[in-house]
């Protein structure tokens, strides 16, 4: 998850504001010692829970936010934001590469690009737990008036239709969009029945690769360790939401890519698109640290479709070329 800019960013701070945030991944933090933090929140409880702080507020985000900017004064240096908006500029070049790779079998950055781009204006957007989160923070680019939810807290699996269904019951009258893995929604696919009883407008895309993927990376990339036990079973999500009485989709092929959205889209009611990508891509931080990359070259032998990761991740942008030889040379 991430960026490589707020990375960056996160590395050269020397003051960090955390907002209404618990954000659990403590390496990517700066260095406490070198950085003074300031933590909102409405829970007490939650202040300096992760991060050491030198200041804990208590209350609503933006009351308290509105009455600190009344204290700021603009800053006539911008050198720290021109450079971190010159890295976001490169970051979002990166990740076009990756979208417009497309090779000989379908990848997931390029649907759920292509789907991104069909989202309404005030539509709101909701993503389940897994890789299908990461792509769509990168993927997906939000207005102002969208809104965007996933499980925050728990990072619960099937989660994504159970928050559909509860938007669209808040907010009747906007447009509603889901991403999600085959993993999640196989857990919660009969709630899909849900969406279909209360006729909410639903666009659900399922990005089906036939596996666990982000346990899957998490098991090569932090410990060192080949893939094991992520295969899931076939499904036909496509016909089980005809079944469910919605309509079904299947995307196989960049060809398929724009008239099946165009065709998914033009329709007044419940939909899933059903999009069979690529199992073997890469879940990859913004920059893969050296224990990572020498944990994949670890893990890389004795996983299924080695060669196949192994070419993905040195095709991606994200990674120094070279960088699994040398890992796995020391």
């Amino acid at each position: 998850m991430g960026t490589e800019p707020s990375q960056a960013i996160m590395k050269r701070c020397d003051a960090l504001l955390i907002v209404g945030s618990t954000f659990p991944y403590i390496e990517y933090y700066p260095d406490p010692d070198e950085v003074r933090a300031v933590q909102i929140d409405v829970d007490g409880q939650r202040l300096g829970l992760r991060y050491p702080i030198e200041a804990g507020l208590v209350g609503d985000a933006k009351a308290t936010l509105c009455k600190l900017n009344k204290r700021l004064h603009r800053k006539e240096e911008r050198t720290f934001l021109n450079e971190s908006q010159h890295r976001m500029r490169d970051w979002r070049d990166k990740l076009i590469q990756i979208e417009e790779h497309a090779g000989t079998t379908l990848k997931p950055a390029a649907v759920v690009k292509a789907f991104g781009q069909r989202i309404a204006d005030n539509g709101i957007l909701v993503a389940d737990s897994g890789q299908n989160t990461e792509l769509s923070a990168r993927h997906i680019h939000l207005g102002l008036d969208n809104d965007f939810a996933v499980s925050g807290t728990l990072a619960s699996m099937a989660s994504a239709v159970p928050f559909a269904i509860a938007a669209g019951i808040a907010y009747p009258n906007r447009p509603l969009y889901g991403v999600v893995g085959d993993g999640g929604f196989a857990m919660q696919m009969g709630e899909f029945s849900t969406a279909v009883r209360h006729g909410l407008s639903l666009k659900l895309l399922v990005i089906n690769n036939g596996m666990l993927n982000q346990i899957a990376w998490e098991q090569m990339m932090f410990l060192g360790n080949p893939q094991f036990a992520c295969e899931l079973a076939p499904i036909d999500f496509a016909n089980a939401a005809v079944s469910m009485g919605a309509r079904g989709f299947t995307i196989e092929t960049y060809e398929q890519i724009e008239a099946v959205l165009d065709e998914a889209f033009a329709i007044n009611g419940p939909v899933v698109i059903e999009a069979k990508v690529d199992r073997y891509v890469p879940m990859l931080p913004p920059v893969l640290p050296t224990d990572y990359a020498r944990n994949l070259a670890e893990a890389l032998p004795n996983t299924p479709g080695s060669t196949r990761i192994r070419e993905n991740i040195e095709n991606s942008p994200l990674v120094r070329k070279g960088q699994l030889t040398l890992a796995a040379d020391e």
